[in-house]
């Protein structure tokens, strides 16, 4: 088993991020996206979508996109949980993750991806009028988000999970993105500060 990672990218972050909170150790194979090794004819194979990170499996097969990655690890070692425990709590987790992936980590992405001049090459075409309608979108569920962290540690109560994965991930996005957190987001500012201090974060 081997993992193709793409390096400071936030798919690639979120499952090594993910590994850490684990104690998961997989062998690493670096993905020079600045060199377009993802556009290889080799990598290409592993993943028809041309994207990290790609776990190769021990029977040669290829599992792509983050979060799938992540639950066959959490499948593998349920301890400690980041997933959830019980239909409740794992529903919740389910939920946060794809509030947080839809609404807020699109919409970042595609104000990098559409107004940044080192990616005209990559996001063909590159549209910055859809890149610019999608900072609004971005400002509105981190409002969202802070009101949600005002009165609990996480965002599914007292555990970390994969959401908050997620979300550490998009709001170290911001900035490439430019972005700004509000500066009266107090609860998520909190929130970010503690996330970014586990051990985990800099994975």
């Amino acid at each position: 088993m081997r993992l193709f990672d793409g390096g400071r990218v936030p798919n690639a972050r979120r499952v090594r991020i993910y590994l850490a909170e684990k104690g998961i150790t997989v062998p690493m194979v670096p993905v020079d996206l600045g060199k377009m090794d993802h556009r290889s004819l080799e990598f290409t194979a592993r993943n028809p979508l041309q994207r990290v990170p790609v776990l190769e499996l021990d029977d040669g097969s290829h599992l792509s996109e983050s979060i799938a990655i992540c639950r066959y690890f959490e499948e593998l070692h349920p301890d400690p949980p980041l997933f959830g425990t019980g239909a409740r709590e794992r529903a919740f987790v389910e939920m946060w993750q794809r509030r947080v992936e839809l609404e807020l980590y699109l919409a970042v992405q595609a104000a990098f991806r559409h107004t940044h001049p080192a990616m005209a090459e990559y996001e063909v075409p590159q549209v910055s009028a859809w890149g610019e309608a999608n900072r609004p979108r971005a400002l509105n569920m981190l409002a969202l988000l802070d009101r949600e962290l005002a009165d609990k540690p996480f965002l599914v109560g007292s555990s970390f999970t994969v959401a908050d994965i997620t979300l550490m991930v998009t709001l170290d996005f911001l900035k490439p993105a430019k972005i700004a957190l509000p500066e009266q987001l107090e609860h998520l500012r909190r929130w970010h500060g503690a996330v970014s201090s586990r051990p985990s974060a800099t994975a």
